[in-house]
Parts: structure tokens; sequence; C-alpha cells
């Protein structure tokens, strides 16, 4: 029902390209909100930095347009790498 009721407010008008530009934002948004979630735990007591720096390395293999496969694999060996010099 709740899918349904935007198409059936809008019809066939196209939406504003602002509007457009905000809604494509939502997603990152939220999925980055739910991986600090995630790497913080409760009221951020299982906060792990080498985990953070990890994502962020795989982070900037994505930035800098590497296959997802080969971000991943650099955000691993790198959390691998921090956690044994700690």
């Amino acid at each position: 029902m709740l899918k349904a009721s935007g198409p059936l407010a809008i019809g066939d008008r196209q939406l504003p390209t602002r509007l457009t530009d905000v809604s494509a934002l939502v997603a990152p948004a939220l999925l980055g909100g739910l991986l600090m979630d995630e790497l913080g735990g409760v009221h951020w007591a299982a906060a792990n930095w080498q985990q953070a720096a990890g994502v962020g390395v795989a982070g900037l293999a994505c930035l800098a347009r590497m296959p997802m496969l080969v971000a991943v694999a650099l955000g691993v060996v790198a959390t691998a790498v921090l956690r044994l010099w700690a």
C-alpha cells in the first residue's frame, strides 16, 4: 500500500529536479548512518579504530574508481595490518 501511494499521488507528472536530487541522497546517507552505528556499537562502547580505518581505505579506493572487490580487499588488508600492529 505504501509503495503504491507515490505513483497514485503523482500520476504521470514528473518530480522537480531538486526533489529528485535530494531523494537520491537518502540511500547513501542511510547506509552511512547504519555503517557508523555498526562500527561504533551501543553508545560507541565497542568503537574499533582499526575497522574505521579499513572502511576509510575501502572508501578511498572506491573514490579512486577501483573495482568494488579490490576496494573491499584493500579495506580488509588494511584492517588486518592495523590489528597486527596494535
